[in-house]
This record gives C-alpha cells, structure tokens and sequence, in this order.
C-alpha cells in the first residue's frame, strides 16, 4: 500500500479510522478498479446499497449476459435482483479477503442490504439475512439490516446465528443505544464462536444537516444561521461518546473475555450536500480510534487532494455538541422530531431505491441481448 508524508486517507487509517468505499459495480471489479482503491486510497472494505446497483446495471454492458440468461430462464425480477447483486458481492469478498485474512477479520469485508421492503418486517427480514448469507457465502460477509424497531430483534437474531451485520439508517442517539444493545444480545444469545463475528452500527450524518439546516433556513434569524452546518457533527460525536461508554461496561467485559469484537461506529453518508461546507468536513471533524467512514470516491479524492487530517477530532467535543442540541431546541427544532423524520424518510428512500434497481433489471430483462 502507498503511503506519502501527505497522504491524508493513510493518516486517517493510522488514526484508527478504516477507509471503506460506498460504491460497487461490476465494471469496478473486471478492471481492478478496486484493488487500485485499495492500494492507492487506502480502501479496506465495500459497502452497497439498491441505487448504486440500479445505476451499475444501467450504466455499460457489464451485465448484459448475466441479464439475458436469467430472462431466458424466466426467474422473477426479485430473484434476478439477487443473482445480480450477490454475483458483484462474492466478487467483491474475494478481491478483499487478503485484506479480510491479514487483519484477521477486523476489515476486508464487503456490505449488502437486505431488501428494504421488509424493514417493518421482523421475520421476513430474517428470513432474508439468511438467505443472502447462504447465497453470498464468504465469511466477509456483512448483512445490512435497518435500525427500525422492527430490525433490532432481527440484528440480535441474526447474530446469534453468526452472520455478521451491518446495522444502517441509524439517526438517534436512543436508537443507536438499541442497536448496542441488540448487538450485545445477539453474541450474548451466540452458541458457537463469537471471535469472527462482526458488525458495524452505521450512524448517518449529511442528512442530519440537510434536515436541520432547512428548518433553520426557515427561522431566517442569525442565530438559526450560526448553526447551520453544526448539528450532523454534534450528533455524530454524541455517539460516539456512547459507543464508549457502552464498550466499558461490565456486560460489554463479559463479551470481550470470550473474543468478541467491539461494534464499530461507522459514519454513513459522510458526501457533503450544501456547497458551502468544505467537501471533506463529515471526515476530517470525525476522527476518533475504532471509526469506519464510508465514503464515495469522489470524497475519497477530495479527502487525500486537500483534506487535513488533525488527529483525534472528536473526544474533547462532548460538552460543546449537547449545546448545540439544545441551542436547537430553544429555537424550537425538537431533536426528536428530526431524527424520527429521517428515519421514516430513510426507509422510505431505500425502499424507492430498491424499486427503481428491480425496474432496472425488470427493463433490461424485457429488452433482450444488445447488439
């Protein structure tokens, strides 16, 4: 792997941050794009969602033979949706496992969502995570299963199983103390070897700013505008501040004497949305030790171009974040009311996302081999 005085990503990875690539697709993976990624930004594991598949598949012809034969088969476009996606993620898996064997584990490993239809559905999301756990079936697996209320018996269930998860859609302070908890119970509830068993809870921040800095907008007074661009960072470290405090606790000592592996933090969609911010801010203002961010390649670029990697940018910020919160309340923007919004909004946005990559693949199915 290169590494230069001014490589930012790799003084971000030596700060304890793993530098994963929010993006896959197959033309990535036949022309080594991704190995180059992981050689020269840095990238230690993949994480995919239905619009970056929706997009591969129409984008190039990458899979149209793929494509054709399962038309000419006749499967439904729900199980061509994962033929299609589970064939990028072993791919994926593989051209990550050195990484996987060389960290034992701890990175090299590669995301896909369980379909987001089912996120109010305990069973079927279970049902499911098994499903793509056998089809996928590399032990660098991470199943991707939302925070809602419904998801975290399917994440303790799952663990117990040993298949490792990502928990995505996390946008509460509350809910992410749930999805700990969940964690904590499913290696609890495990009968067999916890020591590989891994997760990740993805904590979103840009969509927290996009949400709040649009109803300080419509306050229109300036102090609404002083804190534009502050709240997705303070709640993102508040988590963090729990993170700790719920891996110093007697029950979490219980689990570590038995090999299990702490359930990293993961910033999510850390690309900035308003141009007013610097491009870098959601990497840069988040370093802390045991931290993934997940990145488009874009934001990698611009990380490692221009971006200053300070060190630890979160611990000594606790104070300062639970102002801001509720200098948002005494303006009136109630915390809870945001982070319930994004929550609803952000299953609603993935299950859009999985209904344009089912009508992607339902229209190149319908169109035959091209020419």
């Amino acid at each position: 792997m290169n590494s230069r005085p001014d490589d930012a990503l790799a003084q971000l990875t030596a700060a304890g941050v793993s530098v994963w690539l929010d993006d896959i697709s197959r033309e990535r993976l036949s022309t080594g794009n991704l190995e180059m990624l992981m050689r020269d930004l840095h990238v230690r594991r993949v994480t995919s969602n239905p619009t970056i598949f929706a997009k591969a598949i129409s984008s190039g012809s990458a899979y149209q033979g793929q494509i054709a034969d399962l038309a000419v088969r006749g499967v439904s476009v729900d199980e061509a949706a994962r033929a299609i996606t589970t064939y990028d993620i072993r791919w994926a898996c593989d051209v990550l496992r050195p990484v996987y064997d060389q960290t034992e584990g701890l990175d090299g490993r590669v995301s896909i969502e369980v379909d987001p239809r089912l996120a109010r559905d305990t069973a079927k999301t279970i049902a499911e995570a098994r499903a793509l756990w056998w089809l996928v079936d590399r032990p660098n697996l991470f199943i991707k299963i939302p925070a809602t209320a419904e998801g975290l018996p399917a994440i303790t269930q799952c663990l117990s199983e040993g298949i490792s998860v990502n928990v995505t859609l996390i946008f509460s302070l509350q809910r992410y103390e749930e999805v700990i908890d969940a964690f904590m119970a499913g290696l609890e509830s495990a009968s067999g070897d916890i020591t590989q068993l891994a997760s990740v809870a993805s904590f979103f921040v840009s969509r927290v700013d996009t949400e709040v800095d649009d109803r300080l907008d419509k306050l229109g007074t300036p102090e609404a505008a002083a804190l534009r661009g502050t709240a997705a960072l303070a709640n993102a470290r508040l988590a963090y501040e729990l993170f700790e405090k719920k891996f110093a606790t007697p029950r979490w000592s219980a689990l570590s004497a038995r090999g299990a592996r702490v359930q990293r933090p993961l910033w999510a969609s850390t690309s900035v949305k308003d141009p007013s911010f610097a491009d870098t801010m959601y990497v840069v203002e988040l370093v802390a030790p045991d931290t993934v961010n997940t990145m488009p390649e874009s934001t990698m670029h611009a990380t490692q171009a221009h971006g200053t990697i300070r060190g630890d940018t979160i611990h000594g910020t606790y104070d300062a974040s639970r102002r801001v919160i509720q200098q948002l309340e005494a303006l009136g923007i109630s915390y809870d009311d945001v982070v319930t919004v994004l929550e609803n909004e952000g299953v609603q946005k993935f299950e859009a996302s999985w209904n344009e990559l089912l009508g992607t693949i339902k229209a190149e199915m319908a169109d035959g081999p091209k020419s």
